[in-house]
């Protein structure tokens, strides 16, 4: 085969599916999910309560017409004092009225209103963004540890297959026991059970992935195996406390509640204060002549009208009504206060949960580097003392399964870490886009 017919094949043959990032796992999650999307639309939806508050600020203008025929047959008992006649009338017109509103507070509040309810859209949002990144991480990160369960299982079958056969060569030459083979049959036995359990776990995460995402991925890429994770900046617990009470989007959201709710208050307060509208009106109206008998009765008639003035209006009394809406709206301020305080009592407690979680975790995976070199350690000493008579088939069974159970302790630790990471910054409203380049800096090439 010379080397140009060489070429022609490898273009032909299909290309492996590269592996996937999460920035671009994140994209696909922003162009898929159906929960994204939602809150992307509802962030439009509040948007428009700005120009709805502003045009109860502007002049209104409505036309209206109305066309009429109208047929009349009298038949009088008494011709000679009231003679019989019969009567078709046309008659048609339109009006156009203006009306700009002088004074009324009510809107003025209302108008007010609108705008922190777009805020609030805004806010809520941005929470809906950070959600995305924490949900499309998480997705990200479950396959990838249910990927490192399963290989770590599959290498430690292999290793108990090795010492099950090694077992038996023993056994058949007298130099151990039956319980050894016995033994490593029984972690062989386990561990493909174990197989089992986690090609079923990945298969979920990854069905949750492409729930997230609306994708298959045929590889993602891994965390770097020297990567070393380093404590939040600020490394200090009450500043991120700060900042989640200041800028959390739970906070925000409520925040922007209780204003709308102090407007409302003072809206239906308003409610007795009169009202003052410039009307201006024009309308024509016309009128076909009527038909009495064979006999015209009179012309038909055409009248304009154009009028201009001002409209007052005080409401006196209305049963009560606003003052019920008064203390309703009252009421609805001080639950609008209690959310505001429970938002910020949760987005404290979730920022603490996540900074200790996120130093905790670094801790951990220190200590868990250090334990997989112990275990190893360990594991080559139990097989070099069951080679030489020392040690027990179990042994060396316990040793391999504390070494493969640190490395997928160890892959979860640092997994874990990371997302904790992003949550400590979503809980305090700092969590962006910026902050997936950064991790995928951490993946392998």
């Amino acid at each position: 085969m010379n080397l140009r017919l060489l070429t022609v094949l490898l273009a032909c043959a299909p290309l492996g599916a590269a592996a996937q990032n999460l920035s671009q796992v994140y994209q696909d999650a922003r162009g898929y999910d159906a929960q994204y999307g939602a809150a992307r639309y509802a962030l439009q939806a509040g948007l428009e309560r700005v120009p709805q508050g502003r045009a109860l600020l502007l002049p209104s203008l409505n036309l209206s017409a109305d066309t009429t025929r109208t047929h009349i047959d009298s038949e009088s008992k008494d011709p000679l004092t009231v003679p019989d006649f019969e009567r078709n009338v046309s008659s048609h017109g339109y009006a156009l009225t203006f009306t700009q509103p002088l004074y009324r507070r009510q809107n003025w509040l209302q108008a007010d209103q609108a705008e922190l309810q777009a805020k609030q859209a805004e806010f809520a949002f941005g929470q809906a963004a950070q959600d995305l990144i924490l949900r499309a991480a998480q997705a990200y990160f479950d396959v990838l540890a249910a990927q490192d369960t399963l290989g770590f299982v599959r290498a430690q079958k292999a290793a108990i297959a090795e010492q099950l056969a090694q077992a038996k060569r023993n056994f058949e030459v007298g130099t151990a026991t039956i319980t050894d083979t016995h033994e490593a049959q029984a972690r062989y036995d386990l561990a493909v059970a174990q197989e089992i359990s986690a090609q079923n776990d990945l298969e979920v995460r990854r069905r949750a992935l492409q729930q997230l995402t609306g994708r298959e991925y045929a590889e993602l890429k891994a965390l770097r195996a020297e990567v070393k994770l380093s404590p939040p900046e600020p490394n200090d617990m009450q500043s991120w406390v700060s900042l989640a009470e200041k800028q959390s989007y739970g906070v925000l959201v409520q925040d922007a509640a209780v204003e709308i709710a102090r407007l409302e208050a003072k809206r239906n307060s308003a409610g007795h204060h009169p009202t003052l509208d410039l009307v201006a009106n024009h309308s024509f109206a016309s009128q076909s002549a009527s038909r009495l008998s064979a006999q015209l009765s009179a012309s038909g008639s055409e009248v304009t009208t154009s009028s201009i003035g001002l409209q007052f209006a005080l409401p006196l009394y209305q049963g009560g009504a606003i003052s019920s809406r008064e203390r309703e709206a009252a009421y609805n301020l001080e639950r609008a206060r209690q959310d505001l305080e429970n938002a910020r009592r949760s987005s404290v407690l979730a920022t603490r949960q996540a900074y200790l979680a996120v130093i905790n975790g670094i801790a951990q995976i220190g200590a868990l580097e250090q334990a997989l070199v112990s275990s190893q350690s360990a594991l080559q000493s139990n097989r070099l003392g069951y080679e030489v008579g020392v040690r027990i088939n179990i042994d060396v069974l316990n040793a391999q399964q504390q070494v493969f159970s640190t490395r997928r302790d160890l892959a979860v630790a640092r997994y874990n870490t990371i997302t904790n990471l992003l949550r400590l910054k979503a809980a305090a409203g700092a969590l962006r886009e910026d902050d997936i380049a950064e991790v995928n800096r951490a993946l392998a090439p």
